[in-house]
């Protein structure tokens, strides 16, 4: 690991104990303890879900694993972490890493499960309800009231250069996947072996990625979250559509590409490409102060122009969105908020933590701020053939070219992703 991430590290850990002093004091709290989380057993069973440490937590450590732990956070004293590291065959124990970071805070190593000690007036943000009796009542601190805990997720909207340097490299990491990913579909692979692909190229097991990764061939492109893998190859190739990431030190990654296979009309190719010339001309139109909520809606007016242009919808494009075409063409939001969590915190919040939701007509937007410089989003336009959401379109009088439409229903559909940093005057695309 380079000295330069290190740094940065120590310098992210820095900015963190200045502004959560800062919320403490506002909220009139002298110390502040966030708990990690720990698995839970499935039902009736002695094996536990997969699992990931509370982001709040992960802020401050980059370890998405760790369980049963505490951080202490106070005003003018060192950040103290209960690290839960019991003696145990059975398994490998807890350990830090040997990293400059470690000592910024005071590390307890704690063999059972253990509470923290707190001082003065003290709060507890995480899944308290989860921890057991015992130790919830030697906590002897109030719940986090939702004002303080919508404070340090708003914190979390603008992200430090450690963060940046983290998101850029778990995209490099995830990149090396895509393209894993692509040459097995050169090769005729299954959806299963598509993904197995992905995950030895991002050097990483299935457990460790950021949410489950989407390997849909064919019209099975069109079902937006296919949590399936099919493990035989079908016998004809119209798509693939892979919406995989990968983390780094606890940051995501979430892209996503589209191919035309060799059984695919010529059209879908050409709609590929222009979902790709879509997602240029939505990154390139990320600046500070830009409203997300109108560039979605510059989506949809430049996806009902490829409609047009590709034969698909025989009006304007300003029917087409108007009569809510391109709505049933492409269901979901232009993306969201990027970070220690997939769709991040205080996305469909105003700075002040008063909501902010969904538009009627884009209920799905998972991002409706004013964009900052340090703010990292998703950039991911789509158009689908899904027969349920064009079912009712048939039956009006819409000028949609059916004969095309189902000529391309095999292919699924179609999305492009890009991972974008709002910079001082313009954007990074992170995803190159």
């Amino acid at each position: 690991m380079s000295t330069t991430l290190f740094n940065l590290q120590l310098e992210h850990i820095a900015h963190l104990q200045r502004a959560y002093e800062q919320v403490l004091t506002k909220s009139g709290f002298d110390s502040l303890a966030i708990y990690s989380g720990h698995a839970d057993y499935h039902f009736a069973d002695d094996h536990a879900a997969s699992f990931q440490t509370y982001g709040h937590f992960v802020h401050w450590v980059g370890l998405a694993d760790i369980q049963h732990s505490w951080l202490v956070i106070a005003p003018n004293t060192r950040p103290q972490l209960y690290l839960y590291a019991p003696d145990d065959f059975w398994h490998l124990p807890t350990k830090l890493p040997e990293e400059p970071w470690v000592s910024a805070l005071d590390v307890h190593l704690c063999s059972t499960k253990t509470a923290p000690t707190l001082t003065g007036k003290a709060v507890v943000i995480g899944d308290i309800e989860s921890v057991s009796t015992d130790i919830s009542q030697a906590l002897k601190a109030d719940v986090a009231p939702n004002a303080l805990v919508q404070a340090l997720d708003e914190l979390r909207m603008f992200k430090t250069p450690y963060e940046v340097a983290c998101l850029r490299e778990a995209n490099r990491l995830a990149i090396a996947g895509h393209q894993a990913a692509q040459t097995a579909f050169i090769g005729a692979s299954g959806e299963l072996d598509i993904q197995l692909a992905y995950l030895a190229a991002s050097r990483q097991r299935e457990s460790n990625v950021p949410y489950q990764n989407i390997i849909g061939l064919n019209n099975h492109a069109g079902v937006l979250h296919y949590q399936h893998y099919d493990l035989t190859p079908p016998k004809q190739r119209f798509s693939l559509l892979v919406d995989a990431g990968r983390r780094f030190r606890g940051y995501c990654a979430d892209i996503t590409r589209t191919y035309a296979g060799p059984d695919a009309p010529a059209v879908f190719g050409e709609l590929v490409n222009a979902l790709h010339r879509l997602k240029d001309e939505m990154v390139e139109s990320i600046v500070p102060n830009v409203d997300y909520v109108g560039l979605h809606k510059q989506m949809h007016h430049s996806l009902g122009n490829i409609l047009v242009a590709h034969d698909l919808f025989k009006g304007s494009a300003q029917q087409a969105v108007e009569e809510g075409v391109t709505r049933a063409f492409c269901p979901h939001g232009l993306g969201h908020s990027l970070g220690l969590q997939v769709h991040d915190v205080a996305g469909l919040r105003h700075p002040d933590g008063t909501p902010a939701p969904a538009p009627t007509e884009h209920p799905a937007l998972r991002l409706t701020r004013t964009l900052k410089p340090g703010m990292v989003v998703t950039i991911e336009p789509g158009l689908y053939f899904i027969p349920m959401l064009l079912k009712p379109l048939r039956d009006k009088a819409l000028p949609i070219n059916w004969t095309l439409v189902d000529q391309l229903l095999p292919c699924g559909g179609i999305r492009i992703e890009d991972n974008v940093l709002v910079t001082e005057s313009s954007f990074e695309n992170l995803t190159p």
